[in-house]
């Protein structure tokens, strides 16, 4: 082979590792608090922020950022969620068997549903199930309402999922 078309495979093999880099993902932000702290001049306002990064094939991330400013927060928020990347198992468009989730007070029944049913939940919960690629589902917040809550206890349910029996 040339030296010349060396170079080019090699090029090639880079930009497709570039491509696999480049991966599309879904941000969905789940609340938006605006808190108050108490000072001597005054009261001094921050934000919180909550947010659910997924790649829509089985993949989602959650984060949690605080700043002064909202997208500073939502960019703390972002990257904390890439950072905390889990991958469950999916039968086709649901989920393999019923479960539930828990985290402290927060309690979540997640239902596999027949296919064309769509996504049955709540807000917080329902973006989870968005931004994991879920498209049939029910679900039903037992417990906390709290949106953390309720996102941690989804996760931790579509975590303990397996497709087989392990013996």
């Amino acid at each position: 082979m040339t030296d010349i078309k060396q170079k080019k495979m090699a090029h090639k093999r880079f930009e497709k590792a570039l491509d696999k880099d480049k991966e599309v993902l879904i941000e969905k932000i789940v609340s938006i608090r605006r808190v108050a702290k108490v000072v001597k001049g005054g009261r001094r306002f921050s934000f919180n922020v909550l947010v659910v990064v997924g790649n829509g094939r089985g993949s989602a991330g959650i984060g949690f950022g605080k700043a002064n400013e909202i997208s500073a927060a939502i960019g703390k928020a972002v990257s904390e969620a890439k950072k905390s990347f889990v991958t469950i198992q999916m039968k086709e468009t649901s989920i393999p068997h019923e479960v539930i989730g828990k985290f402290k007070a927060g309690m979540v029944l997640l239902k596999p549903a027949n296919p064309g049913t769509g996504v049955i939940a709540g807000g917080s919960v329902r973006a989870v199930c968005e931004t994991f690629g879920i498209k049939d589902i029910l679900t039903k917040c037992l417990g906390s309402r709290n949106p953390i809550n309720t996102i941690k206890a989804t996760f931790i349910g579509l975590q303990s999922l397996r497709l087989y029996r392990k013996i």
